[in-house]
């Protein structure tokens, strides 16, 4: 009989300890991650009060909470421009400062912080110029030390542009903006939609050419997915890469693969975080994952995914 009561035990304990390292999904949309000082920041769209920041030392085991913004955010409803619609965050280091570029109002704004936790805040409570409403900012830093913004115009369809930024980042040249990228191609509007979408810009520099990473098709569609554009300059003019796209539902087996950004690891890696659908029979909320890139030795350099890579990034229920 006792070893009858021993083996419940044993059962009981195995069933509590597989329970207490159960895992959820991170639920973030068009995520970013910051890499500094062995410590990995993820952000992303997931709240109405403003933005989330999870920490993670490994990319394995992440906290949440950890903003010092009100509610354990980054960047809190009140302390920057707009109050609805957070969307995609980039976080920008430049001369000891932290920036955060995001959308709000459907309004591109630029706050600043002394710490990648935030609190991110406007001394000047202001949105980027612009003739129509725009979204997906994203910084870009050449080697030259100038400074760009990559930003989506809400202009006869989702449309990537380029400005030339400022270099105290309080606004862009306007009169030099130009269109990049749009959706034009058969992968790129699967739906026939007569406002065709092209978002969720990040550009990387590669042996002296500048690669503009994009997602096409909304949000909402299956095949959502991501392709790349090169250029010798980074105010283009920008070349389709005609392997496009390079991650998609057929390359990771889940649906609406899109909107993320490049970051490179401790271990010099170059990854792409991103989102998914939440299931393939459902799109929200949307699920954070990552997948890992490289240039290939090609001249110029393809950009490609592994496959193999791919995970969703979780932490402790």
């Amino acid at each position: 009989m006792k070893y009858f009561y021993l083996l419940c035990a044993l059962l009981a304990f195995t069933v509590v300890n597989a329970q207490s390292s159960q895992k959820d999904t991170i639920q973030l949309a068009d995520p970013t991650i910051f890499y500094e000082d062995g410590q990995y920041y993820l952000y992303g769209t997931g709240s109405n009060k403003g933005f989330p920041v999870y920490q993670s030392s490994d990319l394995v085991n992440w906290k949440a909470g950890v903003g010092k913004a009100d509610g354990g955010l980054a960047l809190a409803k009140g302390d920057s421009y707009g109050d609805k619609s957070f969307w995609a965050p980039q976080i920008f280091k430049n001369k000891d400062k932290y920036y955060m570029a995001y959308a709000a109002n459907e309004d591109v704004a630029i706050a600043e912080s002394d710490s990648p936790l935030g609190p991110f805040k406007q001394s000047v409570v202001k949105k980027i110029l612009g003739p129509v409403h725009q979204i997906d900012p994203f910084i870009f830093k050449d080697t030259d030390g100038k400074l760009y913004l990559y930003f989506v115009r809400l202009q006869n369809g989702n449309r990537v542009f380029v400005a030339p930024l400022k270099d105290d980042l309080s606004d862009i040249d306007t009169a030099k903006a130009k269109e990049c990228v749009n959706s034009s191609l058969p992968w790129e509007n699967t739906a026939n939609k007569s406002w065709p979408v092209c978002e969720g810009p990040t550009v990387i520099k590669h042996n002296g050419l500048y690669y503009l990473l994009y997602s096409s098709n909304d949000y909402q569609n299956i095949d959502y997915a991501i392709g790349y554009a090169m250029s010798k300059s980074p105010m283009g003019p920008w070349t389709k890469n005609p392997s496009n796209p390079i991650i998609s539902r057929h390359l990771v087996g889940f649906n609406g693969t899109g909107h993320g950004d490049i970051f490179t690891g401790k271990d010099g890696q170059m990854y792409y975080v991103l989102h998914t659908h939440y299931s393939n029979t459902k799109v929200q909320r949307r699920k954070t994952a990552i997948i890992k890139l490289a240039f290939t030795k090609d001249k110029p350099a393809a950009l490609v995914a592994d496959k193999n890579s791919f995970k969703f990034l979780t932490i402790d229920k």
